[in-house]
């Protein structure tokens, strides 16, 4: 009788094409002999796979590398200009976008204000920008791969926005709305989940395994990741800590809590007690810092002691490696880092700050919009690998 083992060989074919691209995407240049080592895999099948990748303009030959001893090897990489991913940032004020390749690296970038947070009008507006940045891809094998967005608010495993206190938004159904305009595979996720990918990926929090990133914009929003891997709750929503509460009798929030940690230690915060002062902008605020104007000073680090206060909070609940704060206020480090972590080292318990870092985006406001392109990117992969 005969027996038919098609289905099996080729759920192998595709592991272990995973498994080379994989290799190829750590660890490249590398050479087909090199692969084999690596993967365990015979230098047979290697040699195949990599042909199948070749012929899929994922890898490239780039030419011959050193030898150890006999015939030079030819060195392999991954061909980051396969394809390209759209990454924006949604914010409450404004739309920063970038066009990536498949490496992650940044080959067009726009952004652009919001005056009003209207759906239609937003809605507008994101489309447009989305359109330029795919105007702007070189033509390549896969095209536009796909669409990542990061948003101020709480999303659904459907990339619905269930709630977005500060653009009042309540059950946008988002990625249905682009994936319908764009035909083209769309990712959703929290703003600062997409900033902590982002920093996690391409910034300061590259190989640490314990990170919680913090998104101070107009609100604040945390990306917790631990082991190395994005933590989203029970139910996909974890990270909204702009929401603790810092003050029991607070000021009302619009989530509808009262003493909201983004109260007191938001840019929205900054520039509430900047008003008097005359100054209605961040960009203003940091000029004026630079300029050596005290009382802007003042402010931020009053500013900065908050930020630590919230901050506390988190190292004593989760003990990270490091805390890494982001978004349009890592700008101001300069005025807010000692006041932050001197609130930080009087508020936490001693043997969680042993070790605990509390860094600044590398990144700096392109965070989440890196992470956004990364989204992309990643489902790309994914598709790929799994056939």
């Amino acid at each position: 009788m005969k027996v038919t083992t098609t289905g099996d060989l080729t759920l192998i074919k595709k592991i272990n094409t995973s498994i080379v691209l994989e290799a190829v995407l750590k660890q490249a240049p590398l050479s087909r002999a090199q692969i084999s080592e690596l993967t365990g895999l015979n230098k047979a099948t290697v040699s195949n796979l990599v042909q199948d990748l070749i012929d899929s303009d994922l890898v490239v030959e780039i030419g011959p590398g050193e030898s150890s001893g006999g015939r030079k090897p030819v060195m392999l990489l991954f061909n980051g200009m396969a394809g390209y991913a759209v990454g924006i940032d949604l914010g409450v004020n404004y739309i920063r976008g970038v066009l990536a390749d498949l490496e992650g690296n940044v080959v067009a970038e726009l952004q652009r204000s919001l005056k009003k947070h209207q759906l239609e009008f937003t809605l507008k507006e994101l489309i447009q920008c989305i359109h330029e940045l795919i105007g702007k891809a070189p033509a390549s094998p896969y095209g536009i791969v796909g669409i990542g967005i990061g948003v101020p608010g709480i999303v659904d495993d459907q990339g619905s926005i269930l709630f977005a206190p500060n653009l009042e938004w309540r059950h946008v159904e988002l990625q249905h709305m682009l994936e319908e305009e764009f035909k083209l595979p769309v990712t959703i996720d929290n703003e600062a989940n997409a900033g902590a990918q982002g920093e996690q990926k391409y910034g300061t929090g590259r190989g640490i395994a314990h990170q919680i990133y913090v998104s101070v914009g107009i609100g604040i929003g945390t990306g917790i990741i631990l082991n190395k891997e994005l933590y989203k709750g029970a139910t996909g929503f974890s990270g909204e800590l702009g929401h603790l509460s810092i003050e029991y009798n607070g000021k009302p929030c619009r989530c509808g809590n009262e003493g909201c940690w983004e109260l007191y230690a938001s840019e929205n915060a900054l520039l509430e007690q900047a008003a008097p002062l005359g100054f209605d902008n961040l960009e203003d605020l940091l000029d004026a810092a630079e300029a050596g104007n005290e009382e802007v000073r003042a402010l931020f680090y009053k500013i900065g002691e908050y930020m630590g206060a919230g901050i506390s909070n988190i190292v004593n609940v989760f003990n990270p490696d490091v805390v890494i704060i982001g978004n349009r206020m890592s700008r101001a480090k300069t005025w807010l880092e000692e006041a932050v972590q001197s609130s930080v080292t009087r508020r936490t318990l001693p043997y969680h700050r042993e070790r605990l870092r509390i860094l600044f985006a590398e990144l700096q406001d392109q965070s989440a919009v890196r992470g956004a392109a990364y989204y992309a990117i990643s489902k790309f992969f994914t598709k790929i690998k799994t056939g």
